[in-house]
Formats: structure tokens, sequence, C-alpha cells
């Protein structure tokens, strides 16, 4: 028997992000931007749980990785689209980074991950008074 797990989002990127990209799209020079919109909307999808956070991804949806939350040492949210959705980049101990591009609620997803990490990360986060 596995432990268990509460799941707190589970989804895919913002809409607007697809949206927004599609509409840009129509000038040549945005062209990039909206394939990797059309990317994330196809493949992409988030999954976060009162015990870890999981991206599975890649071409296809066939890269997965997972993330404890003792392991993240900061993250930091940047609002897109009118503050609808954001972007966040997670911070690990060993110095890597995972981004999290077009996180819908990202503001709410952010304040639930901060409430699982250390004070340390917290505070290096920016998210607790000095």
């Amino acid at each position: 028997m596995g432990i268990r797990e509460d799941v707190y989002f589970e989804g895919g990127p913002h809409i607007g992000d697809l949206i927004l990209n599609v509409l840009l799209g129509f000038t040549v020079i945005c062209l990039p931007l909206t394939v990797g919109a059309v990317v994330r909307a196809l493949w992409l999808r988030y999954r976060i749980t009162s015990r870890r956070i999981s991206v599975t991804g890649g071409w296809m949806g066939r890269e997965r990785t997972d993330i404890i939350y003792s392991e993240i040492s900061k993250i930091v949210k940047v609002p897109r689209g009118l503050g609808l959705w954001g972007d966040m980049v997670i911070t690990l101990k060993d110095g890597s980074r995972l981004e999290m591009r077009a996180v819908p609620k990202f503001r709410d997803v952010f304040e639930y991950i901060n409430t699982k990490l250390s004070l340390k990360a917290q505070k290096a986060s920016g998210s607790l008074g000095s």
C-alpha cells in the first residue's frame, strides 16, 4: 500500500496562454511562441500534491519530473497574461531549476507550495517577513 497523497492541483497550462500566442502567431516574428504554446497545451501537465510536484512534458508528454518539497531551496513567481496566469521557477538545493510556465491560479499554487517548504526556503522565496 502506497503513501497517501492529496492532490491540490492537476491540469495543464492556462488556456489564455494558448489563445494569446495563437493571436500573436499571425505575425511571423511570434510564430515560435505560438508553436511553443501549442506544444505546451497538448503535452504539458502539472500535478501538485501534498508530497510532491510532478511535471509531465516533453515531446508527446514522455518526460516526467518529480520534486519533493524538501529538495526545494527557493521558488519565484512571475505574473503573465494580465495576472491571470504566471510562471514559476523552482530552484533545488543542488542548484538545478525547474520552470513551470503558464500555471493557472499561480498565486494560490505558489502559496500552497510555500506552506510545504522549510523556513529557510520560505525566507529565500521572499514570502516571510524580515
